[in-house]
């Protein structure tokens, strides 16, 4: 047994790290950039608050859990803005090499089992993974909003690209939060 709670003790660890991995958008009331780790948790949260408007019925436990793990990877591979410039198949095999490497450190069953939550919500074809995904998205369209479009002008976002990289994953999984967000969006752009 203490060999189980060893490993999982040094997962948790490794896990503390995700709170130094910045990202690119920042707080609602611009002091800061956030961390990964903030990131998570504001997503899980959201995920619990806008649970009704999923368009299809999800197990709000498995979404959680796929959110508070998703960004995990980052402690090896770095954050990567949606809208950032990097090479997106090779910043797909950077981060399945960190998953390997992050989710190895648990015992075998847990390993197995957050290592399919994470490939689930990578591949977005579970119900529970496209809501994830669009909320997911969510979370940093309404910061750059309450900071006057945040990072939007430093990574050259435009309306187009923000409806085709973001609007397309929300809409597949909340529609209805894309359609509140639209206005507020198509005001900022216009």
């Amino acid at each position: 047994m203490t060999n189980r709670i060893d490993a999982q003790i040094a997962f948790l660890i490794e896990a503390d790290k995700l709170k130094s991995v910045l990202r690119g958008t920042t707080l609602c009331d611009s002091s800061r950039r956030e961390n990964s780790g903030e990131h998570s948790w504001h997503i899980a949260l959201y995920a619990m608050v806008l649970a009704e408007h999923a368009n299809r019925p999800i197990d709000i436990n498995r979404v959680i859990k796929m959110l508070l793990i998703h960004d995990i990877v980052e402690i090896d591979a770095g954050d990567n803005p949606i809208h950032g410039d990097h090479n997106p198949a090779e910043m797909e095999a950077i981060e399945r090499a960190a998953a390997d490497h992050i989710f190895g450190l648990l015992p075998a069953d847990q390993a197995t089992q957050f290592r399919a939550l994470w490939d689930e919500f990578e591949a977005a074809e579970t119900d529970d993974a496209i809501f994830a995904k669009s909320i997911d998205r969510v979370q940093p369209v309404v910061s750059n909003l309450e900071t006057n479009g945040g990072t939007w002008p430093e990574y050259n976002v435009t309306a187009n690209q923000l409806e085709t990289r973001v609007g397309v994953k929300v809409k597949r999984g909340a529609p209805a939060i894309w359609d509140a967000l639209k206005t507020r969006i198509d005001a900022w752009f216009g």
